[in-house]
C-alpha cells in the first residue's frame, strides 16, 4: 500500500466539494519535513483560500471535519494559518507492515495502465574506448529502465550505438598507415584502440598547430585592451560598469590561456616524440583523409565495408564486456548503421511534404519557435546524427508504437532534442510522449570535466578498476580488523570488492540530482558512512550478520506471520520508513530522478542504525519482541536489496 496515495484518496472527495479540479491540490498532501509535526502534512488550505476568497483556517477546519481518516491516523491537527498535520496510528502502521511479510512487491502496486516505453541510453561510439562520460547515461538509463519495469510498464531499452561514424574512418586510416600486424593478431581490440588514439592525436596536433597562432593573437589583443582600460581615467559614475567590463575581459583571457595551454600540451606531446613527429609531418592532411575514408565507407566502398565488418565485432565485444561487468543489458542494440539506408529516402520525403527545404545548399527543417534550423543533409550530401535520430524515431514508432520515448543524454544536447521533438510533431507523431532526460557533467576536484593527469578523458574501465582496487583495500582492512580474525577467503574478498567497488561507482552517480554537475571522489564514493552505496551494502550485510549470529532461518521467520509491534520510538520510525518505499518509487518516476530512491534508502539505513543501537534484537526482552524485531530487520533488508536492485547494484551477505 502507498500510504501517501491512500491519504490523498481520502482527501479527493472532500476537495471535490470545494473545487472542480482537486488534483493540483492533492499534490500538496505530502510527507512532513519535521517529524515533530507528524507523519504527513497538507498545505492546501492557503491556495484554496486564495481561489475561494475565504480564510485558510476556516477552509482547513471544514476539510478536517469532513475527512474520514480515523482508521489511519489520530485526529488531524491544524497549525498556524491552516496547515493540516497527521500522525498515523501505531496499529495502522503495524497492520501495513504485517501485509508486507508475504508481499514480494513490498507494498509497491503495479500501475493501473501499463504503457510501452522506449529508453535510449548509453549510446557510445563503439570504435572508441568507453570513458567516464558514458557512466551517467548508462547508469541513470538503466535505473529508470529497471524501475519502470518494476511498476509494470512494458519497457524497451535500445542502445543507439555509434557504429558508422568518423571514428571508423579514423580506424580504417590508422589500419592502412600505422598497423602493428603482430599486435593486431594477438589482441585486435587493443590494437584498434591504439590506432584510434593515434589518429585522434595526430588530428588534434594538426588542429593545435593551426589554432595556436590565432589564439595567441587574440590573447595579445585582449591584454592590450585590458592595459588601455587600466590606464584610462574613468569618471566615478562609470566605474562600476568599467569594473564589470574588466572582470569579463579577465575571464575571457583566462579561458584563452587555458585553451592555449591545452593546445600547446598537445603540440608538445607530438613534437617531443620523434616517431609521432615524423608521422605528423608525413600526414599533414590527416583530418581530411579520414573524412574521405568515412565517406567511402558510407558510399559502399567494398574494401572499407570489408574492414568495417572485420573491426565491428571486436569493438562490440569490448563494449559488451564492460556492460557485463556493470551488470547492464539491452533489449536492442540498433546502431547508426542500421538506419543508413533509410536516411536518403527520409530526406526526400520531408522535402516533398514541405517539412524541409534547401538553404545554402543544405537541407534543413525550420521551426517557428526555434531560431536554429535542424540540418538533415549537408551541402556535400552527407547526413548528420539529426537525420539518423529522425529515422530512428520513425522506426521505433512503426515497430513498437510506444506511448513514450525517453532519451537519457547530457544537457549539452538540449537544443538538438528541442528540434527533434518539434520535427517529430511536424511528421505527425503528436501522440507519443518525448522526453529528454538530461544530466550534468562529472567533474574532477578542480571543478573541471574529470580527466587524467595527462589531460585525457578517463577511461571507463580504468575507473572501474580503480574503484574495485580501493574497495579491495577496504574489504581486506575490515576483515583483518575483526576481533576473531579474518573470515573471508581471498576469492570472497575479490568478489566482494568487485560488487562494492562497482556499486559505489554507480551509487555515487545516481545519488546526485541528475541535472547537476558533481565532483567525482573515490574517497567519498567508498566511505562506509554517509549516503554511499558502500553504506547501503554494509547495512544489508549487518542484518544478514544478525540472522547468522542468531541462527535465524529467514524463510521460517516470514512464515510465522508476525505479529509486528512498534512500541519503541526507534521501532516506529523504522517501520514508518519501510512503508515509504512505494512513495520513493513514485517520486523517482515523476521526473525520472533516481536520487529520490537513493535519498530514501539513506534515510532507511539511518533509521535502521538508530533502531539497531536502541533496540536489542537477539537479546530482546521476550520471544515475541525478538520475533517482531527480526521481522523489522528482514523487511529493512528486503527493501534495501530491492531498492539497490532497481539502481542496478548488488548486495553481499558479508563485508
Amino acid at each position: 500500500m502507498n500510504i501517501l496515495e491512500e491519504l490523498r484518496a481520502r482527501f479527493r472527495p472532500v476537495l471535490a466539494r470545494l473545487t472542480p479540479d482537486p488534483e493540483p491540490y492533492l499534490k500538496l498532501v505530502r510527507t512532513t519535513q519535521d517529524e515533530r509535526l507528524g507523519d504527513y502534512q497538507a498545505d492546501l488550505a492557503m491556495p484554496l483560500a486564495k481561489a475561494l476568497r475565504r480564510k485558510p483556517r476556516e477552509i482547513a477546519e471544514e476539510i478536517v471535519a469532513a475527512l474520514d481518516v480515523a482508521d489511519m491516523a489520530h485526529p488531524p491537527e491544524i497549525a498556524g494559518p491552516g496547515f493540516i498535520n497527521f500522525r498515523l496510528r501505531e496499529e495502522y502502521l503495524e497492520k501495513c507492515l504485517q501485509s508486507l511479510l508475504d508481499d514480494r512487491r513490498l507494498g509497491v502496486p503495479p500501475v493501473e495502465k501499463a504503457e510501452t516505453i522506449i529508453i535510449d541510453y548509453s549510446a557510445p561510439n563503439v570504435a572508441k574506448p568507453m570513458h567516464v562520460g558514458h557512466i551517467r547515461s548508462t547508469v541513470i538509463g538503466d535505473a529508470i529502465y529497471r524501475t519502470l519495469r518494476f511498476v509494470g510498464h512494458h519497457v524497451i531499452s535500445d542502445n543507439h550505438i555509434g557504429d558508422w561514424g568518423t571514428q571508423f574512418g579514423m580506424i580504417i586510416y590508422g589500419y592502412r598507415h600505422f598497423l602493428d600486424e603482430e599486435a593486431y593478431r594477438k589482441n585486435p581490440v587493443a590494437e584498434l584502440a591504439r590506432l584510434y588514439r593515434l589518429v585522434r592525436q595526430l588530428i588534434d596536433y594538426q588542429e593545435a598547430v593551426q589554432k595556436i597562432a590565432e589564439l595567441e593573437t587574440r590573447l595579445q589583443a585582449k591584454e592590450r585592451e585590458l592595459a588601455e582600460g587600466d590606464s584610462n581615467q574613468v569618471p566615478a559614475a562609470a566605474a562600476k560598469k568599467e569594473d564589470k567590463k574588466r572582470r569579463e575581459l579577465q575571464k575571457e583571457m583566462e579561458e584563452l590561456r587555458e585553451e592555449l595551454e591545452e593546445l600547446r600540451r598537445k603540440r608538445a606531446a607530438v613534437e617531443g616524440d620523434p616517431t609521432l613527429y615524423e608521422w605528423a609531418k608525413a600526414h599533414p592532411n590527416i583530418e581530411q583523409d579520414v573524412l574521405q575514408e568515412t565517406a567511402k565507407l558510407h558510399a559502399g566502398d567494398e574494401e572499407n565495408l570489408r574492414l568495417w565488418r572485420e573491426f565491428l565485432p571486436h569493438s562490440l565485444d569490448e563494449m559488451n564486456r564492460i556492460y557485463r561487468r556493470l551488470g547492464i543489458r539491452f533489449d536492442y542494440t540498433l546502431g547508426e548503421s542500421f538506419y543508413h539506408d533509410r536516411l536518403g529516402p527520409l530526406v526526400e520525403e520531408l522535402l516533398q511534404k514541405g517539412l524541409a527545404r534547401e538553404s545554402e545548399g543544405a537541407v534543413c527543417i525550420f521551426f517557428p519557435d526555434i531560431e536554429t534550423p535542424m540540418i538533415i543533409r549537408k551541402q556535400d550530401g552527407a547526413f548528420l546524427y539529426a537525420t539518423t535520430d529522425l529515422a530512428t524515431l520513425r522506426y521505433r514508432m512503426e515497430t513498437w508504437n510506444p506511448d513514450a520515448i525517453l532519451y537519457v543524454v547530457d544537457f549539452r544536447q538540449s537544443l538538438h532534442f528541442r528540434q527533434l521533438f518539434a520535427a517529430a510533431r511536424m511528421m505527425g507523431y503528436d501522440r507519443v510522449k518525448l522526453v529528454h532526460v538530461s544530466f550534468g557533467t562529472v567533474l574532477g576536484e578542480d571543478g573541471r570535466p574529470f580527466k587524467t593527469r595527462e589531460g585525457d578523458v578517463v577511461g571507463l574501465e580504468s575507473l572501474l578498476d580503480e574503484a574495485v582496487r580501493r574497495a579491495y583495500q577496504i574489504v581486506c582492512a575490515n576483515d583483518d580488523a575483526k576481533p576473531t580474525g579474518p573470515e573471508l577467503s581471498e576469492e570472497e574478498r575479490r568478489r566482494i570488492a568487485e560488487v562494492v567497488g562497482i556499486g559505489a561507482l554507480k551509487y555515487a552517480d545516481l545519488s546526485q540530482n541528475r541535472t547537476s554537475d558533481y565532483v567525482f571522489s573515490y574517497d567519498k564514493m567508498l566511505a562506509m558512512t554517509g549516503n554511499t552505496g558502500t553504506y547501503m551494502q554494509y547495512a544489508y550485510a549487518r542484518i544478514q550478520n544478525i540472522f547468522a549470529k542468531g541462527g535465524v532461518d529467514v524463510s521460517t521467520l516470514r512464515k510465522l506471520d508476525g505479529p509486528i509491534h512498534l512500541k519503541h520510538p526507534a521501532e516506529r520510525a523504522l517501520g514508518r520508513e519501510i512503508l515509504r518505499f512505494p512513495e520513493a518509487i513514485q517520486l523517482v518516476l515523476e521526473d525520472y530522478r533516481p536520487n529520490q530512491l537513493t535519498g530514501y534508502l539513506f534515510s532507511l539505513a539511518n533509521r535502521f542504525s538508530t533502531f539497531y543501537e536502541s533496540c536489542p534484537v537477539l537479546q530482546a526482552a521476550d520471544s515475541e519482541e525478538r520475533q517482531s524485531r527480526l521481522l523489522l530487520c528482514d523487511l529493512t533488508a528486503r527493501v534495501i536489496r530491492q531498492g539497490l536492485e532497481l539502481l542496478g547494484i548488488e548486495v553481499v551477505n558479508r563485508m
